[in-house]
């Protein structure tokens, strides 16, 4: 039976939006081995943390500090996230804790301190050099708990049902596919589980040169969706209990936005309703 066009149209679409994805990807990928080299001041004190000046987006305004919290590690410390996970994530005694895009390793020492010696820690994430960086970090502090391994989130090489907790932070926003990407967490949470996830969203509609911008989609901002639409995927992924623990408006630079506005459309930008926050996001998978 011969395809119809409706059919070849639906086809290139899907192919389209493939290729899109995987160039995403593949700029993610790149970028975070390149910032995987580098210390925590040079990633906060540049912009996409690659030393190029402030062209895209600067790591220092999503930034919290970590530094106060047990369990911390300056070594895995790349200033990349833009919460603290694991502090709201009601971790215990034996838990397994999956961390999701793990980088360094930061949040999983972290989780680390909170499930103890009984307990087990998973960090995944898709950049080769990070989990290299993550497990030499592993080694350095004597943890056998705490294990890195290669894999993407929107096709987790996990089973089903084994975490009892799961952390992010500042990740999924760069998922193309976020529906996926959450319904891949709710597979691999046991009945009764939960996570906690600090990411990038947006009120209101960012400048179309913006989100186009592939580096900037690196950068956090232009892979970031309407808050209510983050939140209503979460809940149609079958999450229960959906509750925001923390929230903070991130304001860009002017010399971030000037690569993408004129100074009218900076004024009138500044001016609207439109806002980049971050926020902590809390879930449960029914039992």
């Amino acid at each position: 039976m011969p395809i119809t066009k409706p059919e070849l149209d639906k086809m290139k679409i899907m192919k389209n939006q493939s290729k899109t994805s995987d160039e995403l990807k593949d700029t993610v990928k790149k970028k975070y081995a390149q910032i995987s080299e580098q210390s925590r001041d040079e990633n906060t004190s540049s912009c996409c943390g690659t030393g190029r000046g402030c062209d895209t987006v600067d790591y220092s305004v999503f930034a919290d500090d970590y530094s106060a919290i047990e369990g911390y590690q300056e070594d895995a410390d790349l200033g990349l996230g833009c919460g603290l996970p694991t502090q709201f994530a009601h971790i215990t005694k034996g838990d397994t804790v999956v961390d999701l895009g793990s980088g360094a390793g930061n949040d999983c020492f972290v989780a680390r301190q909170e499930t103890g010696d009984t307990g087990r820690v998973i960090g995944l994430d898709m950049t080769e050099k990070m989990i290299h960086k993550a497990k030499a970090n592993a080694a350095k502090i004597g943890f056998k708990n705490a294990e890195f391994m290669l894999g993407d989130i929107e096709n987790m090489p996990l089973e089903d049902n084994i975490a009892d907790v799961v952390v992010s932070n500042c990740v999924l926003n760069l998922v193309p596919d976020k529906k996926l990407a959450f319904t891949e967490t709710y597979r691999i949470i046991r009945p009764g589980g939960h996570f906690s996830i600090s990411d990038v969203v947006i009120r209101g509609e960012l400048p179309a040169t913006l989100k186009e911008d592939a580096e900037m989609y690196a950068g956090c901002v232009a892979g970031a969706i309407d808050m209510e639409d983050y939140l209503a995927i979460i809940a149609e992924t079958g999450f229960t209990n959906i509750t925001i623990q923390k929230q903070k408006e991130i304001k860009l630079p002017d010399k971030i936005l000037e690569k993408y506005m004129s100074e009218d459309e900076i004024a009138d930008f500044t001016d609207s309703q439109t806002g980049i926050f971050s926020i902590t996001v809390y879930g449960e998978k029914p039992e």
